[in-house]
């Protein structure tokens, strides 16, 4: 079964770094793309940040472009998002779920999210 495990979050002020982590297992981690999602109350969810199957190719929402880093390791099975220059209005949990493809464009597996991690910016 297809397992993902959200590690990383906690409480930084603005300005502030943190490492997420998504550890992956029950599937062929290197032949799928994987997305990283967020979700704070009374919000939407949005799409953060997209990496293609061999990290060949990354895109990002333009709330994030220039300050978040999606990046992959196939032999650990791990997707990582870096986040650097935090604010206030990144506060959510963050999710990741892979695609149904290796390039990026794909239906996103919404049956394959884990619990999330809390992220938190507060001043």
């Amino acid at each position: 079964q297809v397992q993902l495990v959200e590690s990383g979050g906690g409480l930084v002020q603005p300005g502030g770094s943190l490492r997420l982590s998504c550890a992956a297992s029950g599937f062929t981690f290197s032949s799928y793309a994987m997305n990283w999602y967020r979700q704070a109350p009374g919000k939407e969810r949005e799409l953060v940040a997209t990496i293609s199957s061999r990290g060949g190719s990354t895109r990002y929402a333009a709330s994030v472009e220039g300050r978040f880093t999606i990046s992959r390791d196939n032999i650990k099975n791990t997707v990582y998002l870096q986040m650097n220059s935090l604010k206030v209005e990144d506060t959510a949990v963050y999710y990741c779920a892979r695609e149904f493809g290796p390039c990026g464009w794909d239906p996103v597996d919404f049956d394959s999210w884990g619990q999330g991690t809390q992220v938190t910016v507060f001043s």
